[in-house]
């Protein structure tokens, strides 16, 4: 039997967020039904609500999620009823190029639910990043569910299903950070935060924090800098060439995704280092620099895709630091909010004075 169970959506391009009713379909041979306990307040839901995403309205919003399974298809054997697990968007296939020659973390061709949630008229919904968490309960498919020690809080945990897990894997998967390193981070949202607790995690002997906010620079201080810059009134890429022996870190990551910050980032960075940009730019946006820039300064330029992550690896591994006390995940949680305040976080959100609200249920 189908469940009406409430749901936060996107009806059109930049209109407000609706809560409402919406229709959740037995699970098929392969899905899952979860029951949602917390999802973060990600700035990639925003992204959906204003079209930065694609134009398949109306959204069902939400992805960065923990919760119970409640129904499992006839099929599945990845996880149980009752299983706690972390909700995330690369359901690796096991079939496609990526996945066939080892390298998984770039799967070409992730598992989503079988079927759509709707409104109460039919209308089918796109869930954000094939997930759609802002609702009491998720229809998706079972490779998209981690399970994890289910000791961990649900508000920490699911924040691991994107943005902690985008920075922190920036850092410590796509950049390689060992320890000794240095590492620049631009931006200090929540995914550059993450970044630096990546890179501390990784032992790196430099990390400076670079952004406009002395709060978020004090916040980067909190998590592990060992240096900030506040680049409104100082040139970063000169402030992290003196802070590395004058020759630059041997990791930049670009955590804002913009033309100028990663022009700054080519440069702060120390000959054949590695420039790792895991903010997310908008289409129109065009980067021009002089080629023999590229060849002679040598080393990588690199994106990072959800942190390059494998959440079969990654999750449980993150949440058991988190418990071990190493990890301070908690610390991210700025608010715990209800499904009905979720606009009310996009504006704190572009206020910059959270890291992260969740909402809780």
């Amino acid at each position: 039997m189908s469940q009406t169970v409430r749901g936060v959506i996107a009806r059109t391009k930049g209109a407000e967020v609706e809560l409402v009713d919406v229709v959740v379909p037995d699970p098929g041979p392969n899905d899952v039904v979860v029951r949602v306990q917390a999802c973060g307040v990600c700035h990639t839901d925003l992204a959906y609500r204003d079209g930065g995403i694609n134009d398949e309205y109306p959204f069902l919003l939400g992805h960065e999620a923990a919760g119970i399974v409640e129904t499992v298809g006839d099929r599945v054997t990845h996880v149980a009823e009752g299983d706690f697990v972390v909700l995330n968007w690369r359901a690796v296939c096991g079939e496609c190029r990526a996945c066939k020659r080892g390298q998984q973390q770039y799967c070409f061709a992730t598992h989503n639910a079988s079927q759509k949630m709707t409104l109460t008229d039919g209308t089918e919904l796109s869930p954000a990043l094939g997930i759609g968490a802002f609702i009491d309960k998720t229809l998706v498919h079972e490779g998209q569910c981690t399970k994890v020690d289910p000791a961990a809080d649900p508000a920490v945990a699911g924040l691991l299903g994107c943005g902690v897990m985008a920075g922190l894997g920036a850092a410590v998967n796509t950049g390689n950070v060992t320890r000794g390193q240095s590492v620049a981070v631009i931006g200090c949202g929540g995914v550059g935060i993450a970044a630096v607790v990546g890179a501390r995690l990784a032992g790196a002997s430099t990390i400076v924090a670079v952004d406009l906010d002395d709060t978020k620079l004090e916040w980067a201080r909190e998590f592990g800098a060992t240096d900030v810059v506040n680049s409104s009134g100082t040139d970063p890429v000169a402030a992290i060439q003196e802070l590395t022996g004058g020759f630059g870190a041997d990791v930049v990551i670009d955590a804002v995704g913009r033309p100028e910050t990663y022009e700054q980032a080519f440069y702060a960075r120390d000959l054949a280092g590695t420039v790792v940009l895991v903010g997310v730019p908008t289409p129109e946006m065009r980067l021009e620099l002089p080629l023999l820039d590229f060849f002679g300064r040598g080393g990588s330029l690199k994106s990072s895709w959800y942190g390059d992550c494998l959440p079969e690896r990654d999750f449980p591994m993150l949440v058991d630091l988190h418990l071990q006390g190493r990890l301070p995940l908690e610390k991210f949680v700025s608010e715990r909010i209800g499904l009905d305040a979720v606009e009310a976080a996009f504006g704190a959100m572009k206020s910059g004075s959270v890291l992260r609200s969740v909402v809780t249920l």
